[in-house]
């Protein structure tokens, strides 16, 4: 063989080893990363033509599929769209999927490896491959009471409800408004869904943005629980000691003063760490902040899951104490200190604070999906508890739970006691810019001796007007009413 004819052949063999290698990498290694590919249309019209699994909440679905009388099949429906759409997200044939729709893809559409020998038989039988289900830990009462919540401070409210068993971190509700209805989205009118999806799209309100876990705004005095916790920690400051209070916070060669809501002055210049918790004194956690330094109520913050994104399976934004890697000043330290500044937190985050707090200290990893079924019904998988973190010790917690209480009982967040039940809880209300009413917060847990329910409720906006805007007047009922609901009061 000539050696032009030998340097073709060898340049032959090593094209076609390419293409074989290429194959093999495309069939075996980037197959699932292909499939679950939003917009491949091969495996969209392919998972249409599938009974999907459900999404369940309670035993009920909120996400199924139901057969039409078109090429497709099956049409995905949500009988309380709005109500979960936070939750479930969307399938669409246009747009793809979002939420769990998307994040638990594989097992609904039946693609799932666990699911191969339902495949194999679906296939020996000659039937349509079927989705498995999933089951969430939402309670649906607590999942209602939280929108009717929302819904009576009217048509034109934003905000989000979250809340969490404490015990083992499963996501008992979350609810974001203003919502969208996902069935629009599903519909095999696509001219209809490209009207639906331009609009949802480009409205100022951002329908389809999870408020729950996506939206980070400052948290306000609700913080002032993470700075108590590092107090207790590394200050080693009991509730009935006494504090620096009064009417404003001065800093050495600096003109800007912190001051207390409504200029009050907390009760005197020296107040118990209790009394200031149930007053909500700016002056006290300003003054407490400076003395914890930035590093430590920062690492505080951290423990209880600041900077982190938990939640598997949902779009999140990490909360965060401060921008980057600031040095702030005095000020700075002590507006961050009652949850101002640079600090921002998404209702997520602050039901884990409560959380962590009801829970003597642990913060548990929340997760919203119970268990996975195939469509026998059998277990594929299903969720165990997870710890986070430590975020306190046992009885700095239990010191802290006490305080909350006390707030509950004489302070601020009287709007939250339930007849019968020791609630603890606290209240924010979070300044924003001039020209729109501050952020309201509130935060709770119950019951105090044995907890089975955390909740944090922001209302970003609503229609009630600006000076009567506070968190324990608009927020604070609504997480009652989502603690009697999953206490069965």
């Amino acid at each position: 063989m000539n050696r032009p004819i030998r340097n073709l052949a060898v340049a032959c063999l090593v094209m076609f080893l390419a293409l074989l290698v290429n194959i093999n990498y495309v069939q075996f290694v980037q197959a699932d990363s292909l499939n679950a590919k939003n917009g491949n249309k091969r495996v969209i019209n392919e998972e249409f033509a599938r009974d999907r699994g459900a999404i369940l909440v309670g035993g009920d679905p909120i996400a199924e599929s139901v057969k039409s009388k078109d090429q497709y099949k099956f049409q995905r429906r949500y009988p309380d769209g709005a109500l979960y759409a936070p939750l479930t997200g969307y399938f669409s044939y246009v747009f793809g999927r979002g939420g769990l729709e998307n994040s638990q893809n594989r097992v609904l559409s039946g693609s799932d490896n666990r699911l191969f020998v339902n495949r194999v038989v679906d296939l020996v039988s000659n039937k349509q491959p079927k989705g498995g289900s999933v089951e969430l830990t939402v309670d649906p009462l607590a999942q209602k009471a939280a929108a009717e919540g929302l819904g009576r401070l009217g048509k034109n409210t934003k905000g989000a409800v979250v809340a969490m068993d404490p015990t083992t971190g499963a996501v008992l509700a979350m609810v974001s408004q203003p919502s969208y209805n996902p069935n629009k989205l599903a519909s095999h009118d696509f001219n209809a869904v490209q009207k639906s999806w331009d609009t949802l799209t480009t409205d100022n309100d951002q329908p389809m943005t999870n408020r729950g876990t996506q939206q980070i705004l400052p948290p306000g005095s609700t913080f002032k629980l993470v700075t108590a916790a590092a107090a207790l920690q590394d200050l080693k400051i009991d509730p009935k000691d006494k504090i620096k209070a009064g009417a404003t916070l001065r800093f050495p060669g600096i003109q800007y003063t912190l001051p207390n809501e409504n200029g009050g002055n907390c009760g005197g210049n020296r107040i118990t760490f209790e009394q200031a918790l149930n007053v909500s004194c700016n002056v006290a956690f300003g003054a407490l902040a400076g003395r914890i330094g930035q590093d430590k109520l920062a690492a505080q913050a951290a423990k209880f899951g600041f900077g982190s994104d938990p939640l598997d399976g949902l779009a999140g934004n990490a909360s965060r104490f401060t921008s980057g890697d600031n040095k702030l000043e005095a000020p700075q330290l002590a507006q961050s200190g009652i949850g101002q500044f640079e600090v921002a937190a998404t209702p997520l985050q602050m039901a884990m604070v409560a959380s962590g707090i009801a829970n003597d200290g642990v913060v548990m990893s929340p997760y919203v999906v119970k268990t996975v079924r195939s469509p026998n019904l059998r277990v594929l998988d299903e969720t165990q508890p997870k710890r986070l973190s430590q975020a306190m010790t046992s009885s700095s917690s239990a010191k802290l739970r006490q305080m909350m209480i006390s707030t509950v009982d004489r302070g601020t967040a009287t709007s939250a006691q339930i007849p019968g039940v020791e609630v603890g809880a606290k209240t924010g209300t979070a300044q924003s810019t001039k020209d729109r009413p501050p952020y309201a917060w509130f935060v709770s847990f119950a019951p105090s001796n044995n907890p089975k329910v955390a909740v944090a409720v922001l209302v970003e906006s609503s229609d009630t007007a600006r000076d009567e805007t506070a968190g324990g007047r608009l927020a604070g009922p609504i997480a009652r009413s989502v603690m009697e609901a999953v206490l069965g009061k």
